[in-house]
Formats: structure tokens, sequence, C-alpha cells
């Protein structure tokens, strides 16, 4: 039987954006000893009314911590910050890595991981910035079984369930289906704001759109969430349009990789492209919407 490693009392979060910011208060209130940082400190200084110690570098938070627990932009940033932690690393630390990296960019995290002797659970999350908010992310989490204990108070914080996936010690299983997940997920992004798009241009109540599709197979619960943030306006992101695209992309590498074309999720990229391009980047992903129209043809109001 594998020895387990003791349960974790302190966790450094390096990453206070959109998801990280809300995990972080979640660890502290659940009674962890919580380091944070973030590339603009300012960003992460409200932590510290939960009592989240706030650094100046990542190798500060890293320093004496059980979990480190890398929530960043991508593969690239969440190495980046892993290598200014490395002096203050200790071999065997474990390693929550949640950042959505892709294939490619896990492969590197996992060698970076061996050359530092870290303890890597690929542990990407599905949610949002109100889960986040409110501890009810779902964790899919993958690496050594050894660790699982010692990370239960960190997934238990931040989560309301952990699905272990992959053999003990498989890399990437997590990263896998986190991608699928996805996948699904971007594609009803999309579905919903080109009906609303088209709806706009034939001159068709959205209602009407609702009312002809309510309680049967074709609707859909995700779909008016989204429909509801834009036909009411408030675009503050749960998610980032230009997060959204990053991730559409990393699909699209891992279905080449795997000979799985992509269609879907490359037309996806490629609205979320022009959104950004139009500039509602730091809107919600269902800001792709207007990348349906030329100029400002689908302001809705």
């Amino acid at each position: 039987m594998t020895e387990q490693l003791p349960a974790a009392t302190s966790v450094a979060v390096l990453g206070t954006g959109i998801m990280g910011s809300g995990m972080a208060r979640n660890l502290a209130r659940s009674g962890l000893d919580v380091r944070a940082w973030n590339r603009t400190r300012a960003k992460a200084e409200p932590l510290t009314t939960d009592g989240v110690r706030v650094t100046d570098t990542p190798a500060q938070a890293v320093d004496g911590a059980d979990v480190v627990l890398t929530i960043l932009h991508d593969g690239p940033a969440a190495l980046e910050t892993m290598r200014q932690a490395a002096p203050a690393l200790r071999p065997g630390t474990v390693w929550a890595q949640a950042t959505t990296a892709g294939l490619d960019g896990l492969d590197a995290l996992a060698a970076f991981a061996r050359e530092q002797d870290l303890i890597l659970l690929d542990s990407p999350v599905l949610g949002t910035k109100q889960p986040a908010e409110s501890g009810q992310l779902l964790v899919i989490a993958a690496g050594p079984s050894s660790a699982r204990t010692a990370v239960r108070p960190v997934f238990d914080a931040i989560g309301s369930r952990t699905v272990w996936v992959g053999a003990s010690g498989e890399e990437g299983a997590a990263t896998r289906l986190k991608l699928v997940v996805n996948s699904w997920i971007l594609a009803i992004t999309h579905g919903t704001a080109e009906a609303l798009a088209l709806a706009k241009g034939l001159g068709v109540e959205p209602q009407g759109f609702f009312d002809a599709i309510a309680g049967g197979p074709l609707d859909n619960g995700y779909l008016h969430a989204k429909a509801g943030q834009l036909l009411g306006g408030n675009l503050e992101p749960s998610f980032a349009a230009k997060t959204a695209e990053k991730d559409a992309r990393l699909i699209v590498e891992a279905g080449e990789r795997s000979g799985v074309r992509m269609d879907l999720a490359a037309a996806g990229a490629e609205r979320f492209r022009r959104a950004v391009g139009q500039g509602h980047g730091d809107e919600d992903m269902i800001a792709s919407y207007f990348a349906s129209f030329d100029g400002t043809e689908g302001t809705q109001g």
C-alpha cells in the first residue's frame, strides 16, 4: 500500500484572477494557511481581508507551503511562474496544477516537476467565477495516489466534488477530460450566440425562440444562463472571451495531436478572435455573439 502524505495545512495560490481569487478566499475560510501571489499585486490585495497573505514573488508564496496551487492564464504562464518559485520549492512538494494548459503545455509542466522532484497533480477545475467564489467547483484530478490525503483539504475547500481519473501516476488524464468537456461548453456558447444573432438579424424576438424549445429535449439551462447575460446587458466575465479563445485553440491542438479534426472548435476560436478584436476580450465569452456582426450592428439594448 502506498504511504499517504499527511493532510496539508498550508497552500500557496499562484494566480488570483477571476478563478484564483475565489479559490484563495475559500481556502483561507476553511482554516488553511494561505499565501497568494498575482502578477499584478493590487488585484490580490483584497484577499488580505480574508486572512490571505499576499506576497511580492512566487518564491515567497511557495516557501514552506505543503501544496502549491497554480491557476494562471495558460501553460507557459504557469511554467514561467513556477520557474520563478523554484528557489523556494522543496523536493516532494505537492503541486496541484489547475491551469487549463493543454496537452503540450502539460508536458512542459510535467518535465519541470520531474526536474524539481515535485509531486504533480493534474487537477483542472470545471466552473466559472460564481462556483469559484462559492467553493462549488468540480475538481478533475489525476496523479499519484500518495498525494490524495495531502491535497484533500485543498480540493474540499475549492470544490463540491473531486473526481479522480486515470491510473495512479498517469500524466494528463484530467487535462484530456477537461478539454473534452470544454469543447462541449464552447459549442453551446457559440450555438447560443449565433441563434440570438440570427434572431436579431431576422427580426425574431428571442422569447419566441425560448418558447419554441421550452420543456423539450432542445431546451438547455446553460442556453438560458448565457442568453440572460447577453440580453440583460451584463457581460461581466464569468469566463472571459480572450481566455475562451485560448482554450478553443488548445482543443484544436489536442485534436490535431490525436488525429481528430475539430472543425467546430476551430471556427469557434475564430469567432472569439473576432470578438476580442472588436474590444470584447475582457467580457464574458457569450460576447461571441458580436462576432456575427460588423461594427455595432449586434449591440443589445
